[in-house]
């Protein structure tokens, strides 16, 4: 077989591993998840979070924490992040949202700490908060208060005054992100079939019993403008991030990265940033990594880069944010990846 064929054979198996083990248990009910965010959760709740005039501690706190029971990857996180980034939260906890969802979630820390070692799962997880609250203050910096005004208008983003969320918005919310959690459990698959169809029969009884007509329709509305917006980029980018690993194979890597030099540290922040991972498989590719000789500091950079971003993540993000904050966003997820890789290397 050629190496194009086998290319292409690549792209094909990733993309058909990625529909079925990821669509339905994580892509949709995120989709779904951003939906209820963008229909059900009033601008005012999102504001009083993650809106510019939020106290700082208190909207990059909750920012960079609020991916830890997520068992998100870098693209299951972005329906998410597109549905409170509509809401008008600030570019800065948005960002910080965006990168710590798929970073810190506890699954990943934990499976992190028991294979790779106690210690890098403390620097991973350490290293992801700071990396996050750090991105987003800067991506908040450039482009809401370089110049001294916000990137949105007070009428949108600061000056909203809409009731809170009520308790019904809140179980609907609790169900939602139970099958997302679920559908990600490392659990039986007859178990995980029969639990997300009960939580799916909930979601549909309370649909029934407890919203309108207009607010059903507006919520499938809502869903499936995100969907429309963002899963073909997506599967255009899972496609070529498998042609990606046929030109650049985990071992090919493994030779570049045997140091803690700032280009090693660099090699592994690129080739984890392009490289798309599924939910907590960063963990055993690192493993093997590591067998080949990979240093401990490109190893927690990798660690750093390769759950956050990946080809998809990049393409659907800009259709969200733009070419210009997509661009920046990468390059410091890259960066402080690579000087968080060379700190800890040193150590």
């Amino acid at each position: 077989m050629g190496y194009i064929e086998r290319a292409l054979e690549s792209g094909i198996s990733e993309l058909i591993e990625y529909l079925s083990a990821h669509t339905l248990t994580c892509l949709v009910p995120a989709f779904f998840i951003a939906g209820a965010i963008a229909v059900f959760i009033s601008k005012q709740a999102v504001v009083k979070y993650f809106g510019c005039n939020t106290k700082r501690y208190i909207s990059y706190g909750v920012a960079s924490i609020s991916g830890v029971i997520l068992a998100a990857c870098s693209c299951t996180v972005i329906p998410l992040f597109a549905g409170i980034w509509r809401r008008g939260a600030g570019i800065g906890p948005a960002s910080t949202f965006l990168y710590a969802g798929p970073a810190i979630n506890i699954l990943a820390i934990s499976l992190t700490a028991k294979v790779l070692g106690f210690e890098i799962g403390l620097a991973r997880a350490v290293a992801a908060i700071i990396m996050g609250i750090m991105i987003g203050l800067i991506m908040e910096f450039i482009f809401e208060r370089h110049k001294g005004e916000p990137e949105q208008t007070p009428s949108v983003a600061c000056d909203i005054a809409e009731g809170i969320t009520g308790k019904r918005s809140v179980y609907l919310f609790i169900v939602l992100v139970l099958i997302l959690l679920v559908g990600t459990a490392a659990i039986g698959t007859y178990v995980k079939v029969a639990a997300v169809l009960a939580l799916v029969a909930v979601v549909g009884w309370m649909t029934y019993a407890w919203l309108s007509r207009e607010e059903a329709r507006s919520w499938g509305e809502e869903t499936f403008s995100l969907f429309r917006m963002i899963f073909p980029l997506l599967l255009i980018g899972v496609f070529a991030a498998g042609l990606i690993k046929e030109f650049l194979p985990p071992a090919y890597v493994a030779q570049y990265v045997g140091s803690n030099s700032i280009v090693a540290n660099l090699i592994a922040s690129v080739a984890g940033a392009f490289m798309y991972f599924a939910t907590l498989t960063e963990v055993p590719i690192i493993e093997s990594l590591t067998s080949l000789g990979m240093h401990k500091g490109p190893e927690l950079a990798l660690l750093l880069a390769g759950p956050a971003l990946s080809l998809p993540n990049m393409l659907a993000i800009r259709q969200v944010m733009g070419t210009k904050k997509t661009v920046t966003y990468i390059v410091l997820v890259i960066v402080f990846a690579t000087m968080s890789g060379i700190i800890y290397g040193m150590l």
